[in-house]
Formats: C-alpha cells, sequence, structure tokens
C-alpha cells in the first residue's frame, strides 16, 4: 500500500510529549502512530471537567466533538501543540503521526492536521480529503512567521457562527405596513444586525407575529427595524418580546490546489495588509528551496535568502493576475528566509492555538472557519536597530534553545536566561505562561528566577485547560504543581512557587526589595482589582508588565513599558452594569434577574443572620456597631438576629422542613399577592399608560403542589441548608418529605393596606425611611443575653458553585425558575444557572495558548529592550469570527506644571532621611516643596489616611508640623510601619505661585 506521508526522522522530546498526558484521554501507543482515546465511549459529557468548556461550545457541539476522531501528523513544537489543545478539548480519539509511514487506513478520521508538512504531501493528502469529505487543516511555522490554511469540504453545515447568546429587546411598537417597523424599548439598544432571523412573543394584538416562522430584519436603527409585510396583520396593542433566532448554514470551501492558485486570505494586522499576498508566494518560495537543496535556509544567510527571493519572483510570474504582484515585497521573503529555519514556542502557541480551534470548528460546526488561508508575522520582535549579519550568532548548539538562537542569535538567548520575573496567577493562562518560560529559557540561567504565586488549590474542572496539572494534583496547590510540572519541561528552570494572594497584606513578603530585583512582571489574573494592584506596583517600581486575558474564545494582551506606554489602569473595561434594586425586588423580566435574585436570597437566609447572631453572641461592641447604622438598618438587623435566635430556631428536622415550607409561601404566593394589591393588573399611570407593560411584566402568585418537583426541590435544598446554619442533621429523603409537607397546613394570607412598595430606585432613594424608637426598644427587650446561649454558634454557609452535592445550586436554580414562573420568565437550566449565579468566565484551552503566544512574543522585545512604541503590540482576538486586532499601545497622557511635563511614570523622590540622620518632619516636607518646587502643598495622603489638609484645625495642625512623617502615617492609619517598608507613597494636592490648583506627580518618599 503506497504512503501518503513520508517518514520523519524526528521524535517528539520527552517534555513535549508529556504534554499529552492529560486527564480526558488515555494514551495508547502501538506500533504504528500513537492514538488518545476516551475513557468511555458513549457520549455522555463530564460537566465537572469540562463545565467552563461547555459554557463555550454548548452541549451540542460538545457532543459533536466526543464523537470527532483526529489525525495529526508531524510532532515538532506545532504539532504537539496542536494536539495538546485538541485532546485537553476532549475529542473522541487523537492519532498521532510523525515516524513512520502513515496509511491511507489513517485517514479515516473526521480531521486530518498537517503540521510543519512539504508541500507537495500537503496537495497529495488535501486531495484524497477533499475527495472523501475529509476535513483538512494546515498548519506551519517559520520561525517569526506563521500559516494557516483550512478545507472543510463543499457543503460544512455552520451550526453557529458566533457563539454569543441569541439577542433579545423588549418591543413598545409594530407599524403595520410592508415592511412593518419594529421599534423596541429604549432601555438599551437592540443590537441586532440586517440579515439576522427574529422570532416574536407575547405580542398583544398583532398576535400573527407570535409563534411565527423566523422572520429577516434589516436594521433601521439602534431601537427600530423593519420585518416583513404587516399591512394585513391586527392591530398592534402592547408587549411583546423579540428574539434572535440562530439558523444553520451551508458554507464551501475550495480545495487547496484551487486556494493555492486563488487564495481567499483572513487579515491578522491590517498594518501589514499587504503581507498576506506576498507570504503567500513566500511560503511556496521557501517550500521550493527545501525541495532542491533539501533543507531548510541557514539562518540569516543572505546567499540562501537572494536564493528563496528568486525562487519567490519566479511563483510570483507564474501565478494568476488576481494573485501576482506588481512588486513583489523582497525585504519581506528575505526576513522569511532568514528566520525559517527557527522554531518558536510563542509561534507555535499562537498558531497551535488558532490550529486547534479550527479543528474544533470542524468537528462541532460551531463558529466561522477560517477562510481559507492566515498568515501570521511577529518581526517587530527582531532587534530594533539591528547592523550588520548575525549568521554567526545563530549557529546551532545542539541544544533545545537551538530554534530560538537560529531567529534571534545566542545575546537573547543569555539575556533570557538571567531574567528574574514575578508570575502572578498560576491558573489556565499562568500554566501556559510557565510551560513556554520553559520552553523559551526564561529564568533559566544561572542568575535567572521566576516566583510564581497562587493561593488556589486545583479542582477538577482545571484540568480541562490548565494542562500542567493532572487527576492526582487535585486539592493540591496550583502554584506548586505547575512549578513541579515545568520543572520536567526544562530542568533548568529555576522557580520558586508562593500561595500568596498579592495585595496589600502581602507587602511585608512582596517588599520593596523583592520588585527592585524584578525584571518584570506577568500578570495571569481573573479579577480587575488585583490587575489593578499589580499595576499599581509596576508603575511605582517602573517594571514592564505583560497583561493578558480571556472569555470564551475572546482573549486580550496589553504590554505596559516604564516611561513608553500608558499603564494598565489608564483604560480598562467599566465594572458591569448593576441590576436596579426595585426591578429585582419586584419587577423582574430576564432570568439573570430571577438569579440574582435567589443569590441574593442565599445570601441573606444562610449566611448574613448566622454572621449577625454569631458576632451579637460574641462582640461586646456588636450593638453599639449595629446601632450606629443608618436608617433602618439597625432595626432589619436586630430583628434578623431575634429571628436567627428566638423565633425561627429549629430543634428538629421538622422545624426547619416547616420553615422552608412557610418561606416557600412567603416569596412565591403572599408576596405576590401583595404586590398586586398595591398594583392591580388592569392599573394605570398617571399618563394613562398601563402599569404593568414594557419592561414591568404583570406576575401572578403560585400554589404549592407536593407533585411539582420544583416545588419540592426548593423546600429540600432550603431545609437542608437551615439545618445546616444550625448545625443539625438534614435529610435527601423525597418520599418522606412528601409525607411531612402534606401533613403541613396551608399557611393563609390577607394582602394588607398601607404596604409601600416602590415602583423605581428614584422613589426608593428619595423615600426617608423612619421607625418607631420604641419598637426599636421592644426588639431589643426580646433579645436572649449572650450568656444565656452560651456554647450556642451558628454556621454562616458561603457559597460554593461547584459542589454538587452540597445544595447550594439545588437552591439557587429552583429559588430562580420559581421566581421566573412567577413572571412567566423563561427557566434557565443548571448548567446556566451555575454560569450565571456563579459568575463563571467561560474558557477554552486554545484561546489560551493562542494569547499566551502573543504575550511570549512582547517578552522578546521586553527583555531585548525595545524602546519604540511601534514595535510592541496590544492584541484582541476571537476565535469564534474569527477577529484579530493588533495596535500600538497608547502612549502615557502628558500632564504640565510650569514647565515641566510629566507623565505617570514620573514622581518626586524625597528622602525622608536628613544628613543629621534624623527624619523629615511635616513642615520641612511642605517647605521643601515649597522652595524647591514652588509648590505650595494644600493637601497630603498616603493611602486612605490623610496627613495634612490646610482647612486642618489649629492646634492639630501645629502638633502635627513637628512630628516626623512616618509618625503621622502611623498613627493616622493606626498601623506601625514594618521594618520592610523601605517607601512611601504620597499624593498631594498643590498650588502654583498663582494660586492655582495644579496636578503634579506623586511622592516617593525614601526612609530606609
Amino acid at each position: 500500500m503506497s504512503s501518503l506521508l513520508p517518514s520523519k526522522k524526528r521524535k517528539v522530546s520527552e517534555p513535549d510529549s508529556a504534554a499529552l498526558d492529560s486527564p480526558p484521554p488515555m494514551l495508547d501507543e502501538s506500533s504504528g502512530p500513537m492514538t488518545a482515546v476516551p475513557k468511555n465511549s458513549d457520549t455522555t459529557i463530564d460537566e465537572a471537567l469540562y463545565s467552563r468548556q461547555l459554557y463555550v461550545l454548548g452541549h451540542e457541539a460538545m457532543k459533536h466533538l466526543q464523537k470527532s476522531s483526529v489525525l495529526i501528523s508531524g510532532l515538532r513544537g506545532l504539532g504537539v501543540e496542536i494536539a495538546k489543545n485538541i485532546i485537553l478539548g476532549g475529542v473522541k480519539a487523537v492519532t498521532l503521526h510523525d515516524e513512520g509511514t502513515a496509511q491511507w487506513s489513517d485517514l479515516s478520521s473526521q480531521v486530518v492536521v498537517l503540521a510543519n508538512t512539504p508541500l507537495q504531501c500537503q496537495l497529495q493528502v488535501a486531495e484524497v480529503c477533499h475527495s472523501r469529505g475529509i476535513k483538512l487543516v494546515v498548519a506551519d511555522t517559520r520561525g517569526l512567521f506563521g500559516q494557516l490554511f483550512c478545507d472543510f469540504g463543499e457543503e460544512m453545515l455552520l451550526r453557529d457562527s458566533t457563539g454569543e447568546q441569541p439577542l433579545s429587546a423588549m418591543v413598545s411598537m409594530v407599524t403595520k405596513g410592508n415592511p412593518g417597523i419594529v421599534t423596541c424599548l429604549d432601555e438599551a439598544q437592540h443590537g441586532f444586525e440586517s440579515g439576522d432571523f427574529v422570532s416574536f412573543s407575547e405580542v398583544q394584538g398583532m398576535k400573527e407575529l407570535n409563534g411565527r416562522e423566523p422572520i429577516e430584519i434589516q436594521v433601521l436603527g439602534p431601537y427600530t427595524f423593519s420585518i416583513c409585510d404587516t399591512s394585513s396583520f391586527s392591530d398592534y396593542i402592547c408587549g411583546g418580546i423579540v428574539s434572535q433566532v440562530k439558523l444553520s448554514k451551508k458554507i464551501s470551501f475550495k480545495p487547496l490546489v484551487a486556494s493555492l492558485a486563488e487564495p481567499d486570505f483572513v487579515i491578522t494586522d491590517f498594518a501589514k495588509y499587504s503581507h498576506p499576498a506576498h507570504l503567500h508566494i513566500g511560503f511556496q518560495a521557501l517550500h521550493e528551496f527545501c525541495v532542491q537543496n533539501s533543507r531548510q535556509p541557514r539562518p540569516h544567510n543572505k546567499e540562501d535568502a537572494e536564493k528563496v527571493v528568486a525562487l519567490a519572483q519566479a511563483v510570483n510570474a507564474g501565478a494568476l493576475p488576481s494573485v501576482r504582484q506588481d512588486i513583489l515585497d523582497e525585504d519581506l521573503i528575505r526576513k522569511l528566509a532568514y528566520v525559517a529555519a527557527g522554531d518558536l514556542a510563542p509561534i507555535n502557541a499562537f498558531i497551535g492555538g488558532l490550529a486547534a480551534q479550527e479543528v474544533m470548528k470542524a468537528c462541532s460546526g460551531k463558529f466561522m472557519p477560517i477562510r481559507q488561508w492566515l498568515y501570521f508575522d511577529a518581526l517587530e520582535c527582531l532587534p530594533e536597530d539591528q547592523e550588520g549579519s548575525m549568521e554567526d550568532k545563530c549557529v546551532p548548539h545542539q541544544n533545545r534553545y537551538d530554534g530560538q538562537v537560529a531567529v534571534f542569535g545566542t545575546d537573547l538567548q543569555e539575556q533570557l536566561g538571567e531574567q528574574k520575573y514575578f508570575l502572578v496567577g498560576a491558573g489556565a493562562i499562568g500554566c501556559e505562561l510557565l510551560k513556554n518560560f520553559a520552553m523559551i529559557g526564561l529564568g533559566c540561567g544561572e542568575h535567572g528566577e521566576i516566583t510564581v504565586t497562587d493561593m488556589d488549590t486545583i479542582e477538577k474542572s482545571n484540568l480541562n485547560r490548565q494542562f500542567l496539572f493532572r487527576s492526582w494534583d487535585v486539592t493540591k496547590s496550583k502554584s506548586e504543581r505547575a512549578a513541579a510540572a515545568v520543572r520536567q519541561i526544562n530542568p533548568h528552570i529555576r522557580v520558586i512557587s508562593h500561595q500568596n494572594r498579592v495585595g496589600p497584606d502581602t507587602e511585608h513578603i512582596y517588599t520593596d526589595d523583592f520588585f527592585q530585583n524584578l525584571d518584570g512582571v506577568a500578570n495571569a489574573l481573573d479579577n480587575v482589582d488585583a490587575r489593578m494592584y499589580v499595576d499599581q506596583r509596576c508603575v511605582l517600581y517602573r517594571k514592564p508588565l505583560l497583561e493578558s486575558g480571556t472569555q470564551g474564545t475572546k482573549g486580550s494582551v496589553q504590554v505596559v513599558i516604564p516611561f513608553l506606554t500608558e499603564s494598565y489602569r489608564s483604560s480598562y473595561d467599566p465594572p458591569e452594569k448593576s441590576i436596579p434594586i426595585c426591578t429585582l425586588r419586584n419587577f423582574p423580566n430576564v432570568i439573570e434577574h430571577t438569579l440574582q435574585w435567589a443569590r441574593d436570597e442565599f445570601e441573606g437566609l444562610f449566611k448574613q443572620p448566622a454572621e449577625n447572631a454569631n458576632q451579637y453572641l460574641t462582640d461586646p461592641k456588636f450593638m453599639d456597631r449595629t446601632l450606629g447604622l443608618a436608617g433602618t438598618q439597625c432595626l432589619e438587623v436586630l430583628e434578623a438576629v431575634q429571628r436567627s435566635l428566638v423565633q425561627q430556631r429549629p430543634h428538629t428536622w421538622v422545624d426547619c422542613v416547616t420553615w422552608a415550607y412557610h418561606h416557600w409561601h412567603t416569596k412565591y404566593s403572599d408576596d405576590i399577592q401583595q404586590l398586586l394589591h398595591n398594583f392591580p393588573p388592569n392599573q394605570l399611570t398617571s399618563s394613562g399608560a398601563l402599569f404593568w407593560s414594557g419592561p414591568k411584566r404583570c406576575p401572578h402568585p403560585l400554589t404549592f403542589d407536593v407533585n411539582n418537583s420544583l416545588h419540592l426541590d426548593y423546600v429540600m435544598a432550603a431545609a437542608n441548608l437551615f439545618a445546616q446554619m444550625y448545625g443539625l442533621t438534614g435529610s435527601q429523603d423525597r418520599s418522606s418529605l412528601v409525607t411531612l409537607l402534606q401533613s403541613l397546613p396551608v399557611p393563609r394570607f390577607t394582602p394588607k393596606s398601607g404596604v409601600k412598595i416602590h415602583d423605581s430606585d428614584e422613589e426608593l432613594q428619595d423615600s426617608s425611611a423612619s421607625f418607631d424608637d420604641s419598637h426599636l426598644q421592644e426588639v431589643k427587650g426580646k433579645l436572649p443575653s449572650p450568656a444565656s446561649l452560651s456554647g450556642f454558634k451558628m454556621h454562616p454557609i458561603d457559597f460554593e458553585k461547584d459542589d454538587d452535592s452540597n445544595f447550594h445550586m439545588d437552591f439557587i436554580v429552583a429559588a430562580s425558575n420559581l421566581r421566573a414562573e412567577n413572571y412567566d420568565i423563561s427557566p434557565a437550566d443548571r448548567h446556566k444557572s451555575k454560569m450565571i449565579a456563579g459568575k463563571i468566565i467561560p474558557a477554552i484551552a486554545t484561546t489560551t495558548a493562542a494569547v499566551v503566544g502573543l504575550v511570549c512574543l512582547e517578552l522578546y522585545k521586553v527583555v531585548q529592550g525595545h524602546q519604540k512604541l511601534q514595535s510592541y503590540r496590544n492584541s484582541f482576538i476571537n476565535l469564534a469570527l474569527p477577529l484579530f486586532i493588533f495596535s500600538e499601545p497608547l502612549a502615557p497622557p502628558r500632564h504640565q506644571y510650569y514647565h515641566r511635563v510629566w507623565t505617570l511614570w514620573d514622581c518626586f523622590e524625597v528622602r525622608g532621611r536628613q544628613p543629621n540622620g534624623e527624619e523629615m518632619t511635616l513642615k520641612q516636607f511642605l517647605d521643601y516643596f515649597k522652595t524647591e518646587h514652588r509648590l505650595e502643598v494644600t493637601m497630603l495622603s498616603q493611602g486612605v489616611s490623610m496627613l495634612y489638609s490646610f482647612f486642618m484645625p489649629g492646634a492639630k495642625l501645629k502638633k502635627r508640623l513637628e512630628q516626623p512623617l512616618t509618625e503621622i502615617v502611623s498613627c493616622v492609619s493606626k498601623r506601625k510601619l514594618g521594618q520592610h517598608v523601605r517607601t512611601l507613597v504620597l499624593e498631594l494636592c498643590c498650588s502654583d505661585v498663582n494660586g492655582d490648583d495644579v496636578e503634579v506627580p506623586y511622592v516617593r518618599y525614601i526612609i530606609r
């Protein structure tokens, strides 16, 4: 039987092959190609393992993925990177081919991946794949260049091109006409695009729209769009929800031979818009050079480079007119030849992440594939002002870094080894960064070092994308196990693991000396506050910061360079818009509202009451502190304590069930009846419009039914959580629970007049809540004395979304969906509820790999000391679309006082110790600025502590002026400065000699 792929003489190195030892599949080696197969042959999805990826792909796409087989041929760095990402993704089987002969039978896979394969082999395999309906991905990396090609056949079914949740909006008007015009409520823009399909529900009057087949729309404005002919429909009255409908469609691909002649490109960098067409020719010339010479062009060799340029001119001359370039970019082709022998882990990570995502698209039909060529280069990584030939510095030394030395030479390799870096976070991005650091040799020299810290432990859900971890690492420290894993990849890496949070409370660990000794910092964090803090420290110590993040198929990279770029805090995403209080309390209209309400219920029922009760019993100052709360808060807290310790305190499981049963009636029946009593269904507003219209959905009370599983779920979860809070034993016996509930009488409720319910947050803020002081005293008098409950302790419950046995998510799902039923809102399943209530960030290994590849390309530039803003790249990618945006970082904003121009990187450096050894007093500090900088300090602060202000009382000011600054700081902050503190950051408000306020830099006050 003839072979399709020639024998390769390269084996996978041990560190790289270890990356394939992932929990989802098991690797079985035989005499032929190696195949990764899953532990289970069915398509049951392990949600505990794949939970974060499921939020990216969805269950349907994941099931398609688990039925798919993939062949990967070519296991250099790129092939291994692709294999790692695909195996983590959870496909059915992965066959790995490198050394030996591939047979026709190997092409029984649904997807074939060719990595770093000769062009002639690509064409041969591509012809077979296209004729047999096998999807093909071709990936290639050459030094700082990458190439990707996809052929998914003539009729690929695309189920969802973006992966975004379908949009929906509330309708305020639909006109009769051809076409009809739909106007949405002006609370938020509808977000639809022309060509989208939508469906309607809950429309009153024009009922012909409800349940109709999806309608194609044309967007007219941010709140309007046109639909079909509505001229014969009934008149629109009110209401309605319009929802986006995602329809499957078929897309076609040209075979490789045709696409090679007439390519279509996905642009990765619009600043290099012309590069793909030239690189398309250049890669063909490179393949021809290898055929003619049986080798790659020698690194930075001018003779070989000119041969490649000549071959490229020949390819260009024979190309079709649509492809032929009038003037071939010979300099670009020459640089391609210079670095083609190189093999860089960051480029492999980026192209490998993209290639693996394309494989997942081919298997699942989820997300828009690359159609059909993608070229990428990172030439900015080369030295900025290169003079002379680098060839003599790029000679191979027969070690693991030869592929990198072929591109950059030995100087950069030595610099990388001596770097001292601080990696904050050892999760998905942290693991990828550590792997890449080990592969490129960062911190592997005699004086190099990487410090990684992460306070989290490993959970099962981490194993799907944090590939340094194995199943036996669950419950162990992330940073410790990640450090151990990368030592296996590269034994020379000098890595130290910590389990600390990075913040103000660990500044005695991450001291001035610690930061001063660093060469740079890389963030691998999942929250803005931590990012802001690390960014602040990097600005203070003037250290480069590599910032990155992912969310599903989206990823971003920001590089922060002292004095050259703005910092992270200069421009970051605004916080999420909060849900109005009144919407949560009484007027929800989407499932997100009911889920947030359920989360608030959880905190208000099972955490806060227990915490308050424990403080009342143990803290003598609790009562005074509570009485000092504003408004009615003090009364509400004390009433809650009384309920917890007296009125609602259970003693048996039956008491817990009774409480849960009564609480069900309060929330889903009684409160709704009271709301409808205040605002009847037909009530009109002052303008004559229906009160229950637009975003206000008219609710209805529920009737408890023991045969309704959702009702039973709520009582079971609530009763067990209530029992846990009091240290009582719960139960999971549903049949005995039904029997018990059937014996309980239905609580009676009659709506009351005079109960105030606010219908907007504005009305709530304008209201002045008050209470009768005698009632407060009555509540205080009914509280049991702490002495009478000596030894009693409640157990506050912290919400934990990932433990399916603790009743937390059972309560959230039931509470939210019951609330949704009250308001006729479509319920959410447990999977979606967990994502929203748990604020889970969707994640997938492919995006993480691609983003970290981009981070490490910026690292090359940082280590070389690039000083041109245009050399660096901030990036945003969305692998689903696919979309790539690269841009130069922004320069820091410039400010000025007098004739001095300054940026966020500048500061006043003031030495607190005088020549006589004594510390500067506040008066001397103020005089210094007046004398040296002609600035009148009007206010001085350190953190949240106000040290000085011009309006300070005279006696206080007189005393403070004679005190040393550190003494004032300790006094005001009520904290003694530790011996590790060498500098203080002081903020100033100043005026100039004319008395005008001026903005000035901060002060770096050196005390040791």
